[in-house]
């Protein structure tokens, strides 16, 4: 049980690179998953690092519709929430709740 509510916010930028076909869930919820590559120089320790990472994300509702016309290789500035993809999965995704161009 949770006894007080966490922070879990994430903004990152990254470009589209992969991205599946628009569906929809048995609630008629559009859902679209996607791959962003981020791309930085972080300092770390007083050391300047370079990042590169590939992050799968999921956008649902009015998310999904526009990244489904997002053109792949688009610059984007995403934030939201990390989530494991499923109960029995330990790995990450980004739950995306807003989209800008950047």
């Amino acid at each position: 049980m949770i006894s007080k509510i966490e922070q879990n916010t994430v903004e990152i930028s990254g470009v589209l690179i992969e991205r599946s076909a628009l569906r929809y869930t048995p609630a008629a919820v559009p859902v679209l998953e996607c791959i962003i590559e981020h791309r930085s120089v972080q300092t770390e320790s007083e050391i300047p690092r370079q990042v590169e990472c590939r992050i799968m994300a999921i956008a649902l509702g009015e998310a999904s519709k526009i990244l489904q016309l997002v053109e792949l290789g688009t610059s984007l500035n995403l934030k939201g929430f990390l989530a494991s993809r499923s109960r029995n999965s330990r790995r990450l995704r980004l739950h995306i709740t807003k989209i800008e161009f950047s």
